[in-house]
């Protein structure tokens, strides 16, 4: 069995096929490549086909999604480690190496990330993981390396290992027994938060997750998004209130739902004074679904949380990330207290 296998999920992503899989294929030797392709109507099978033989493809028939898309794909795949690979991500001689090395060190790490950089300015963190993922006590992400839309520059202040809360899902480097155990990704997020998800509930099941800075990858990324994607924006704010509700303790959860909704009914004025009536009414039509399928996301919380859990994780910021930023102006993760 191989020991690693390098999962890129796509659609209709030729273009970034053509430009990112040669270096994926010549960087990952020992490893297994495959495309798990969600109902590509562009080519992208025949390119695989025609350019790529080593690459294996395993055709899922629609869009499903990235959550379930990947789930399908994984079940299919006997290894000790996946590589969730975004198909926009260029990755660099010697990448896997050191990901291997530290899974292998500690059988409790579920999850690990290299450093994700920006593509197109090279010397930036990009904003899809950075150097490894927190999120604050209202359930609001950010990493090191980039907070809301302020990236770092990378002069090496982040070349550690380091324990984070959540590793990306542009580049999450995954222990199979680890994601199976924990129920893998929640087909229900669709896209959007949820490794994040997936990661707090590997903790809470006891494992750990991990950025490693001798390994780093270049992705495209929300670069390429327009300003406004109220689909974006509703998955975001839907996708964030389930996640904690799925994932907080119980005598946390209440008072901390409760400061969410104000959040989120500021950031929707914002919105709507912004000139981005569509973005207002996602974050609108977000806590609806959210009220909507409440008896769902209820039993997806039972199905999860272990019913002793009830304590607060050292990498999770006892703070306001949005007061630290719009209001104190830290614009970098160095600059916060932990």
């Amino acid at each position: 069995m191989t020991q690693v296998a390098v999962v890129i999920l796509n659609h209709n992503g030729k273009k970034y096929l053509e430009q990112f899989l040669p270096s994926v294929v010549q960087y990952s030797p020992d490893s297994q490549v495959i495309v798990a392709d969600n109902g590509s109507t562009d080519g992208s099978v025949e390119l695989i086909s025609s350019l790529f033989p080593s690459v294996k493809v395993i055709l899922l028939g629609k869009n499903e999604g990235f959550s379930k898309g990947y789930n399908l794909a994984l079940q299919q795949i006997q290894t000790h480690y996946y590589v969730l690979l975004n198909s926009d991500v260029e990755v660099t001689l010697g990448w896997l190496n050191p990901l291997i090395q530290l899974m292998n060190s500690n059988r409790n790490i579920g999850a690990c990330q290299p450093k994700i950089k920006y593509f197109h300015q090279k010397h930036l963190f990009e904003y899809a993981g950075a150097a490894g993922g927190f999120i604050d006590k209202w359930g609001y992400p950010f990493c090191r390396g980039r907070i809301f839309t302020s990236l770092e520059e990378d002069t090496g202040q982040y070349d550690d290992t380091k324990e984070v809360f959540w590793a990306s899902g542009a580049c999450m480097f995954v222990r199979a027994e680890a994601y199976w155990k924990t129920g893998g990704l929640d087909e229900y997020f669709f896209a959007h938060m949820e490794e994040i998800d997936l990661c707090w509930r590997m903790k809470n099941a006891g494992y750990t997750m991990y950025t490693c800075g001798q390994s780093e990858v270049y992705h495209i990324g929300g670069g390429t998004l327009p300003k406004s994607n109220p689909r974006k924006t509703f998955l975001n704010f839907r996708n964030g209130l389930v996640l904690l509700y799925k994932n907080l303790p119980a005598s946390q959860l209440l008072p901390v739902i409760f400061i969410r909704l104000i959040l989120d009914g500021i950031a929707a004025i914002k919105f709507l004074i912004s000139d981005s009536p569509r973005d207002f009414l996602a974050v609108v039509g977000a806590h609806f679904n959210f009220y909507r399928y409440f008896l769902l996301w209820r039993s997806r919380r039972k199905q999860g949380l272990p019913q002793t859990h009830d304590t607060r994780y050292a990498q999770m910021y006892d703070g306001s990330i949005v007061y630290a930023f719009f209001v104190e102006k830290k614009k970098k993760f160095s600059e916060l207290l932990f």
